[in-house]
């Protein structure tokens, strides 16, 4: 079936709307980071760079590390971003832009995100970093797709809804990573659920002027088990990534340096060299 013009947006020069990229000019690992100036933090470390591109937020950079060639991409802040950059992956690898027809044989990226965020648990650290095993949702992006469980999300998700059961208007998500990406380049960190917030502030249980409409968050949050499964760690992207990749037949993971711990009050002096450290090791993995 031809995707119409108005679906699916293709600039004059042949690239995808908002990402401003040909076919062609992403690689088969893709790295999604949200701040547009760690771009250049992740392909600096890279052996050769091929390609740079930029609109809005959208920063790109094609290149290698080693024999393998890999895209770093930003995101910008929030799910509503994530709808735009896996959409316009997809379409990159999987959509005949010609033809304006799905390819018959699809290609599946692996995306992984390196991202900062805030542990909710006071046994972990900042300076962790952390494989997300679970992404769950309080945003409403996957309001919007038909999206299927697994047996073992089920499973969880019931018990996740019954704990967050009392809260009006949050219809939650849950997704799990890629096995293959979580058992290689998250093989030896800590994992657990990552919470992904529609908000900076009151979403994720923080408290300036505005009055918080759930105002023991971070404890409901972290009071949360399930068979040994508990919620880690609060940001704004993960659970949209894993729901939009698993919907459209890519693997994810997200790899968390922790800054933050909430439950502590404290904030890390040494925020880039956490991130560094992140960066690094999902580079060696790759």
């Amino acid at each position: 079936m031809k995707i119409a013009e108005s679906d699916l947006i293709i600039n004059p020069d042949g690239s995808i709307y908002h990402l401003n990229l040909l076919p062609g000019d992403v690689a088969e690992t893709v790295i999604t980071v949200g701040d547009p100036d760690r771009v250049g933090e992740v392909s600096k470390f890279f052996d050769r760079i091929e390609l740079k591109k930029g609109k809005r937020e959208f920063i790109t950079h094609t290149g290698y590390v080693g024999k393998k060639r890999v895209t770093v991409l930003s995101t910008g802040i929030g799910t509503d971003n994530i709808d735009i950059v896996f959409n316009e992956l997809d379409a990159l690898v999987n959509i005949d832009f010609e033809a304006r027809e799905v390819k018959k044989h699809l290609t599946s990226l692996n995306i992984i995100r390196i991202g900062t965020s805030g542990a909710v648990q006071p046994d972990i650290p900042m300076g962790t970093i952390l494989a997300s095993s679970y992404g769950l949702g309080m945003d409403a992006l996957m309001n919007y797709y038909v999206h299927e469980l697994t047996g073992d999300e089920r499973s969880l998700m019931d018990d996740l809804k019954s704990h967050f059961g009392h809260l009006k208007n949050i219809n939650p998500y849950l997704t799990a990573a890629s096995s293959d990406l979580l058992n290689t380049i998250g093989k030896d960190m800590p994992k657990g659920i990552t919470i992904t917030a529609p908000g900076f502030y009151a979403p994720q249980g923080r408290l300036v002027r505005a009055k918080n409409s759930v105002p023991d968050f971070i404890s409901l949050i972290n009071s949360f088990n399930s068979n040994q499964h508990r919620i880690t760690n609060l940001e704004m992207e993960t659970a949209g990534i894993y729901a939009l990749a698993k919907v459209l037949g890519h693997k994810a993971l997200s790899v968390n340096a922790i800054l933050a711990s909430r439950v502590k009050f404290e904030f890390s002096h040494e925020p880039n060299k956490i991130v560094e450290q992140a960066i690094t090791m999902v580079l060696e993995r790759i």
